[in-house]
């Protein structure tokens, strides 16, 4: 590995950049996504920013179990993605299906259709967890893996603040 890419992949740890896509949930993990960029948690001092396109992004946030409906977008979305690029699943939704198990207008859970990296489990996750598994997702960027090649990691939440 040369300086260059020792120098990018520190500034991926530094700077991701994240693209979230809800995949048919309840917005409950949204709504604690979004919280994380408030003030009071405040995930840009990290460096971690929210992006609007996915051919920006290096981390893919899902949220809500996957819908036929969203299946395609979801596939589409990961595609457009530069490599390396993480996935993170928030909340249970994505992981299980939740409630939402066995319906007929489920895809299946998100590791199915694409390579999951990091799991924040809840429902749905308190910020601290999403926080943690943003920077689990930053430190895989900064190793230069990307989903294809990486075991999938588990963020304990059962911290109180």
């Amino acid at each position: 590995m040369n300086i260059f890419d020792k120098l990018v992949n520190q500034a991926r740890r530094r700077s991701p950049w994240l693209f979230h896509l809800n995949a048919g949930g309840c917005n409950g993990c949204d709504i604690e996504l979004v919280t994380c960029l408030t003030p009071r948690y405040d995930v840009e001092q990290l460096g971690i920013r929210l992006e609007g396109s996915p051919r920006h992004a290096d981390i893919l946030c899902v949220s809500g179990p996957v819908t036929r409906n969203t299946k395609a977008a979801l596939e589409a979305i990961y595609a457009q993605m530069p490599e390396p690029k993480v996935v993170v699943a928030l909340g249970s939704c994505p992981a299980t299906c939740n409630v939402f198990a066995g319906s007929p207008v489920m895809a299946g859970p998100l590791e199915r259709l694409v390579p999951v990296d990091v799991y924040v489990p809840g429902c749905p996750p308190r910020p601290e967890a999403i926080i943690e598994g943003l920077v689990q997702a930053a430190q895989i960027l900064a190793q230069g893996r990307n989903g294809s090649t990486t075991q999938s990691e588990q963020v304990d939440q059962g911290r109180e603040s």
